[in-house]
């Protein structure tokens, strides 16, 4: 197996307008309010922005390859992976697809940063989507990070034992 045959995919149907969809991934304002807690600058076509999950210590840089305006953005994350967004424009909203690739490791850990790169953009686009149709997160991503953490500190606990 190599790393490019692995391929981390979510989709969701988000009944919003694209132009609202795709501004959400691109506007700092709008990402710290589903999916990060800190953002460098809006997303850009050959630009590089400094993006800080809500996981304490989770950073990347995200440089974007590709960007047409409503229909899709491409970038690379500085840790060699590469994410693709699709929107498309149906009648009922927006279906956004995710493909994430390029994962780095053995086969056993490509395969585990694929399976927890599919829950957690599944989880990013639960959010977005009540985040839009509803007016406010349910705070998903935040509530994942706050897992992750816990899990984190407990496993440091028992490596000091």
């Amino acid at each position: 197996m190599t790393n490019a045959a692995v391929v981390a995919k979510a989709t969701f149907l988000i009944r919003k307008p694209a132009n609202e969809v795709f501004n959400a991934f691109v506007d700092p304002q709008m990402l710290t309010r589903f999916w990060l807690s800190h953002a460098s600058q809006p997303l850009a076509l050959g630009q590089t922005a400094h993006w800080e999950f809500m996981v304490p210590g989770a950073s990347v840089d995200t440089y974007v390859t590709a960007m047409e305006p409503n229909e899709r953005i491409d970038f690379a994350w500085s840790d060699g992976s590469t994410v693709s967004l699709r929107f498309e424009s149906i009648s009922e909203g927006t279906i956004v697809r995710v493909e994430n690739a390029g994962f780095q490791g053995s086969p056993e850990e490509i395969v585990e940063n694929a399976l927890e790169a599919t829950q957690g953009f599944t989880i990013v686009l639960c959010d977005l989507k009540t985040l839009l149709e509803q007016g406010q997160s349910m705070n998903l991503v935040r509530d994942k990070a706050w897992q992750i953490e816990r899990a984190t500190a407990g496993d440091k606990v028992r490596a000091s034992q």
